[in-house]
């Protein structure tokens, strides 16, 4: 009887030890809460790609250093969270004046500067302040949604899967957080911060 009570306590705690070890310390228990983690404890830069806004106007994200930068991954055609991360990004606009926000598209096959200009004028983007984007050279996308985290699947209809959030660069363009969209208050509050900063 001992002896089982002694085995089936060393296996629960080898059982903890791992989950604890599996979910650092036991603070991220999903693949997002991973990445988001992964990035508040080594902020790192994002890829240094040529993007094109809804003007046609190309800029680098190097170029927008020294700002405070939000950043949502999104395709056009999208019909629900994109459209609620576009709905997000106008009301930040609105919360947060001074604050870079950008809108990228990761299905540049189809998202041209029509398109872009589409949901930029769905949701006033103004182009200044929020620009709606997409990498100019294909060979740029892969890098730049892997330096974010962003996993992008084909959905077998013409759309994607994706995961949704809002993505903090610093002045310093470091990729700092990664953040929910949803309560407003509680991401602008985690936002503003790094603006005083």
């Amino acid at each position: 009887m001992m002896r089982s009570l002694f085995l089936a306590l060393t296996v629960a705690v080898i059982a903890m030890a791992v989950f604890g070890s599996a979910t650092e310390g036991f603070r991220v228990f999903t693949t997002e809460g991973a990445r988001r983690y992964a990035v508040e404890q080594a902020p790192h830069q994002l890829p240094a790609v040529t993007l094109e806004d809804q003007d046609g106007r190309s800029f680098s994200l190097d170029s927008l250093q020294g700002r405070v930068v939000l950043i949502e991954f999104i395709y056009t055609r999208c019909p629900t969270v994109c459209s609620a991360l576009g709905d997000v990004f106008a009301r930040l606009a609105r919360a947060l004046p001074g604050t870079v926000l950008l809108s990228i598209s990761f299905d540049i096959e189809h998202d041209g500067r029509a398109e872009l200009r589409r949901y930029a004028d769905s949701h006033g983007a103004d182009g200044d302040e929020w620009r709606v984007a997409r990498p100019v050279h294909g060979q740029d996308l892969g890098p730049l949604l892997d330096g974010a985290g962003v996993v992008v699947i084909a959905d077998g209809w013409g759309g994607y899967q994706h995961n949704a959030a809002v993505h903090l660069l610093d002045r310093h363009g470091r990729l700092v957080r990664i953040l929910d969209f949803d309560p407003l208050s509680v991401l602008i509050d985690e936002v503003t911060p790094w603006l005083k900063s």
